[in-house]
């Protein structure tokens, strides 16, 4: 009887810091589109839509081990 010896692969848990880009459809109640355009401008509206990543870039990875 042959005995095979499985090597186990050691994971370790990193933690990263990540700039993640979206595009994102907001809403607004205005008269017109300018008025819209400047109410979001300002902060205001709501997020209506949350839509894909565009761009993923890893700043920085933290050992936590």
């Amino acid at each position: 009887m042959s005995r095979k010896t499985t090597a186990k692969k050691i994971v370790k848990t990193y933690h990263a810091t990540m700039l993640v880009t979206r595009v994102e459809e907001w809403c607004v109640e205005a008269g017109s589109p300018e008025e819209a355009r400047a109410l979001l401008q300002a902060g205001e509206g709501h997020r209506c839509h949350l839509g894909p990543a565009v761009q993923v870039e890893v700043d920085q990875i933290a050992d936590t081990a």
